[in-house]
């Protein structure tokens, strides 16, 4: 009963406190209610506004950061690691350059790999009220500005708007504005990193988590006068994955990529701009005049180094400022000099173009301070990957609104140098027309160079017959050496701004290439920029130069289109003119015919060499089959296994679909001239192939690929093609040689081509301005090359499976898909020829033959059904 009352007491003392603090507020509140009666109008207390915050200084927001002064001045957390950046007023409504490359990364990921260059973009800084903002440049348009119509050169386009930041502290007095910059780096607000996603994927492919936000940092800040660069390592992660990827991904759920991101100063300079022309093939920013009334309004800029001379007046001048490289420190020491003569090969070139040791090479020291992601030096890398992406890869980066080459690296893969084989591009007979049009952007197919798994395969073409013949050490040494300079040559030709040239293979007969002492120190094409086979000689005692050792005619011509300082218009055009030479003939990737069905012209092609091709890869084929008969003897080793074998068949019978896809072009095929009208040496545009060659090419075709012996290998040889076992690498496969797999897939290359409804399409079309090779002449003489050595008797196994592809293809023209894009005149003779099959696939031979040819009966019948 005391502790109640106790509580009671406590409580009423409480209330009496409250009431004592609120009365005064309560009657000043009653007084203010009864002052206003008529409109009952109460008004109520306000509570005090805080005084206001002072808003802190940049001093204060960076006091705990690290100051990194450059270009842009960045702070970074010294305790988080958060990163501030500093804008200036003079930095406002300017333009700089953004550009990024990987620093490190995987192939599982897309060719996101170290050394790839992703483009480079004009931006601006901008600032909106309390933001600073990050606007992307269009650079793709020209306005004349003497033009009316320049006033409208914004119209309906739109610039990028990649960052919107708040300001955290302007300084008034000094000009300054501090913004937090983590989301502008670690996210992919500069650039798109992770790879779209692709339809038609398969589901079990291996595929990138998403960003994760919590594990990606910055790695590295750098900051110069001119530009500010950051690597960032970007970790993708998923909780789970259904492909791990390859051996090169540790943890599938999480996978870092690296990249450097550069932010540039606008260079202000006296560069010159020059302009593209189709003759000669360069890199271009492609930039249409929106003020000009020309059927092409084009002002392609040309990508190029800002070379001047040091005496303008001088016929040949050293450059004011030369190319420098570096050999970077990782590069295997025996190699160093073959690779410095290989880069100051171009040299003559230049001083063609009035430049004396316009390339400098050096060797980057083992102390150096620097590494080869930074951007101001230009240097020859290595690397050894699991996957190797290339053998050599040359990208260079851009003033996107002049064109001017800023910087370039070249980046080398070891297995240059060894017999380690890229499984995928060697024993697959469909990667034999690999192209870059098989990746996924623009910046790719500018980018993109496979010389390196060309020469690699021809490598181990070389390697095989040399040894299959007993050559030397020194011999093997030599063309080994060839290649590497050959390699070199080809790369710094993209890094100076140089496309490909796959049309170059012309310029010599096959009797000269086989001539060692005429092709002694000389580009065995017109230029290094093509795909040229390598040169081996069917006669083995007349083998001389394998590779190019010596820039072309081409290249000293196309490098003074780009780099002399001509004085006149008119020396320009009187340069261009020269074009219509035999050995400045030029073609480029989008003109090549690598891929069936694509472009027109057989002479702009990879994997070829001489201005007759068909006969230098009826060598090729002769060769091959030579080498075949004795491989097992050469490539069989005592307690060894079996596998240098295996590889030597693989490798001799690729090249011998490298050398079938060659002459396959021919047919259907149509020589272009891209000479200006009323040029001197000029030919008509279009000239188709002569029905010669064309029926060469088709005999050939007959002899070598689709004959019954066609891929004859000796009968003791396919029992011992065996794999090298390693742990549990049979599991995904059977181990046994896929031959008939194999051969079917060269031959399936050739048909997918000749039969492809561009080409067919093309071989009627021609036939208006003088080709005479006529369609119904060369569906017929295919039929017969397919069917009549054997239709009437057995048919071994190889043909059964050629006869019914093709008898297939023709079903699939009459109701495939596809059959849509065929020509009436193409389906006429697919019919007739499938009529013609059937009449000949008479019951007869063993039983197998008997079966294959009531099996192509049966798809005949079953298609002039549904036809009907």
């Amino acid at each position: 009963m005391k502790l109640k009352v106790l509580k009671s007491t406590k409580l009423i003392c409480f209330v009496l406190t409250l009431l004592l603090f609120y009365i005064p507020e309560n009657v000043q509140a009653q007084k203010r209610k009864k002052g206003k009666k008529k409109d009952q109008t109460e008004i109520v207390a306000q509570p005090v506004k805080p005084a206001n915050k002072k808003k802190k200084t940049i001093a204060e927001l960076v006091k705990s950061s690290k100051k990194i002064e450059g270009l842009f001045s960045i702070y970074q957390d010294t305790i988080t690691g958060a990163i501030q950046m500093v804008i200036s007023d003079d930095q406002l409504n300017k333009e700089y350059i953004y550009f990024s490359q990987i620093a490190n990364g995987v192939m599982d990921a897309g060719r996101i790999i170290r050394g790839s260059y992703r483009g480079s973009k004009v931006f601006k800084i901008e600032k909106y009220f309390n933001k600073i903002e990050f606007i992307t440049q269009n650079t793709s348009f020209y306005f004349d500005p003497k033009s009316a119509l320049s006033k409208s050169k914004d119209a309906n386009i739109s610039n990028g708007n990649m960052a919107s930041i708040k300001i955290e502290s302007h300084d008034k007095k000094k000009g300054l504005y501090l913004i937090k910059a983590d989301n502008l780096f670690l996210a992919e607000t500069l650039s798109q990193i992770k790879r779209p996603n692709i339809p038609g994927r398969p589901p079990t492919a291996f595929k990138l988590g998403n960003l994760n936000k919590t594990k990606t940092k910055i790695e590295a800040i750098r900051n110069y006068d001119n530009n500010t660069d950051l690597a960032v390592e970007y970790v993708y992660s998923s909780p789970s994955v259904l492909n791990n990827g390859s051996n090169a991904v540790v943890d599938g759920r999480n996978v870092s990529i690296k990249v450097f991101h550069s932010l540039i100063a606008m260079p202000e300079n006296d560069y010159e701009a020059r302009y593209d022309d189709p003759r000669v093939g360069y890199f271009t920013t492609k930039v249409d005049d929106q003020t000009s009334t020309s059927a092409t309004p084009y002002r392609d800029l040309v990508h190029r180094w800002n070379l001047k001379k040091k005496d303008p007046n001088a016929a040949i001048s050293e450059p004011v400022e030369p190319i420098t490289w570096w050999i970077e420190n990782s590069t295997p020491i025996e190699w160093r000099e073959t690779i410095k003569n290989g880069v100051l090969q171009w040299n003559v070139a230049f001083e063609k173009a009035g430049f004396k040791n316009a390339m400098v090479v050096k060797i980057q020291p083992d102390d150096a301070t620097w590494d080869a992601g930074d951007i101001r030096y230009n240097v020859l890398r290595w690397t050894s990957s699991p996957q190797p992406p290339f053998g050599g890869y040359g990208p260079s980066f851009v003033n996107p609104k002049t064109g001017q080459i800023l910087g370039a690296d070249i980046m080398l893969e070891y297995v240059h140098f060894t017999n380690r084989v890229m499984y995928d591009k060697l024993f697959d007979p469909t990667s034999l027309n690999e192209t870059f049009e098989n990746s996924n952007t623009e910046e790719d197919h500018a980018m993109y160079c496979s010389l390196g798994h060309v020469m690699h395969e021809n490598i181990l073409f070389g390697n095989t017959v040399l040894k299959a013949t007993d050559a030397s050490d020194l011999e093997m040494k030599r063309m080994k050496k060839e290649a590497m300079t050959s390699l070199i040559m080809h790369e710094i030709g993209h890094t100076l701004g140089l496309n490909h040239n796959m049309k170059a293979s012309q310029l010599f007969t096959p009797e000269q290439l086989a001539d060692a002492d005429f092709i002694k120190g000389k580009c065995l094409a017109g230029s290094v920029m093509d795909y040229a086979a390598i040169n081996i000689t069917k006669d083995r005692t007349k083998q001389g130069q394998y590779y190019d050792t010596a820039v072309g005619p081409y290249d000293v011509w196309a490098i003074q289109f780009g780099y002399t300082p001509f004085k006149t218009k008119l020396e320009r055009t009187e340069l261009l003119e020269q074009s219509t030479k035999p050995e400045l003939i030029f073609g480029n990737d989008a003109d090549d015919m690598r891929s069936p069905g694509k472009a027109i012209d057989p002479r702009v092609m990879v994997g070829d060499l001489s201005n007759d091709q068909i006969r230098y890869s009826i060598d090729r084929f002769e060769t091959i089959n030579t080498m075949m008969r004795g491989i097992k003897d050469k490539f069989t080793k005592s307690g060894k296994s079996y596998q240098e074998l295996r590889q030597a068949y693989y490798i001799l019978s690729s090249q011998k679909g490298s050398a079938a896809n060659v002459t396959s072009r021919f047919i259907g095929g149509v020589y272009v001239d891209r000479a200006m009208a009323g040029q001197h040496g000029g030919k008509t545009p279009y000239t188709p192939v002569s029905l010669e060659d064309q029926k060469r090419a088709m005999a050939a075709l007959s002899k070598y690929v689709f004959a019954p012996n066609a891929f004859n290998a000796p009968n003791d040889l396919y029992n011992y093609l065996a794999m090298q076992r390693r742990g549990f690498n049979f599991m995904t496969r059977p181990e046994d040689p896929k031959i008939h797999e194999q051969v079917l897939g060269y031959q399936k290359n050739v048909l997918n081509h000749i039969l492809h409804y561009n080409t067919l399409q093309r071989i009627t079309d021609s036939q208006l301005y003088g080709n005479t090779y006529s369609l119904s002449t060369f569906m017929n003489d295919l039929n017969r090359a397919i069917f009549k050595a054997d239709i009437y008797y057995n048919v071994n196994s190889f043909r059964q499976n050629l006869q019914l592809e093709y008898t297939n293809k023709l079903i699939n023209m009459l109701t495939g898909k596809q059959s849509s894009n065929y020509t009436n005149s193409a389906k006429s003779m697919a019919l007739y020829n499938l009529k013609n099959i059937k009449t000949m696939a008479s019951n007869t031979g063993n039983i197998s033959s008997r079966a294959h040819k009531q099996h192509l009966r049966i798809l005949i019948d079953n298609a002039l059904k549904e036809i009907k």
